[in-house]
């Protein structure tokens, strides 16, 4: 009877020693979970992760010939096109037509005549291509390299799910990698002149008349901002009351 005691602490201290292996086992594999982390995934300015660059790199038109033959709209196309090239373009201009078109054809020849005569003769190489759909109408395809704004990264990425269940992806509160892809190369796209995008045009010359009137007008004491006069355009046959009546 006197050892009862001293098995119920040898118990005791059995059933403490396992709490605490059972505690630190829940600590440590606590350690593998995965976690949402600070650390951002993708830039977060959309100008960083898809940048507007100036690059080396081929401009293209295609050119659809109805008929066999250019319309008005088609040789208007070539002649900006050829505009661009004298302006950003080196090299030869490549015309590629559909496999099968020989470089006497009415339409490669017309494409030519246009060329020459918005300036471009005697830089134009001819060659074929394997259209990748039989049934879509394939177009002769004029290209060059040149001065180009464009994106390096692709559009359309979806590397991360926006909005996870069953994992962390998506739980940064952070822009999308796609975020600004499509913007930007609308922008580089539409852009007149690429070096814009580096660097600014040159200031043209000033204006001698509007400084010299400027100029006057301090020394006299006088205001040298332009007067603004408010002009109320009143429609015909409106019949208007004098004193405000």
């Amino acid at each position: 009877m006197a050892a009862l005691p001293d098995a119920r602490r040898a118990f005791a201290a059995r059933v403490l020693s396992l709490g605490f292996v059972v505690a630190a086992a829940a600590a440590l594999s606590g350690c593998g979970a995965q976690y949402a982390s600070s650390e951002p995934a993708f830039p977060g300015d959309f100008q960083e992760r898809h940048p507007i660059v100036v690059a080396s790199a081929p401009t293209s038109l295609d050119i659809f010939a109805v008929g066999g033959a250019l319309d008005a709209r088609s040789i208007a196309n070539i002649r900006a096109f050829a505009e661009r090239y004298r302006h950003y373009g080196s090299g030869d201009i490549a015309i590629l037509a559909p496999a099968g078109t020989t470089a006497n054809s009415r339409a490669v020849h017309e494409v030519r005549v246009a060329l020459a005569g918005a300036g471009v003769n005697g830089r134009t190489l001819f060659g074929t291509y394997a259209p990748p759909d039989k049934d879509a109408a394939a177009p002769i395809r004029l290209s060059f390299i040149g001065v180009k704004a464009t994106v390096p990264t692709a559009c359309g990425q979806w590397p991360e799910d926006l909005a996870s269940g069953s994992s962390v992806e998506g739980w940064k509160n952070e822009p999308y990698s796609n975020f600004g892809c499509a913007s930007q190369s609308v922008m580089a796209a539409q852009v007149d002149d690429p070096r814009d995008f580096v660097q600014p045009r040159a200031l043209g010359p000033s204006d001698v008349e509007m400084r010299t009137r400027a100029i006057e007008a301090v020394r006299n004491g006088q205001d040298p901002g332009t007067q603004w006069k408010d002009t109320v355009l009143v429609p015909i046959g409106t019949q208007v009351n004098a004193g405000g009546q």
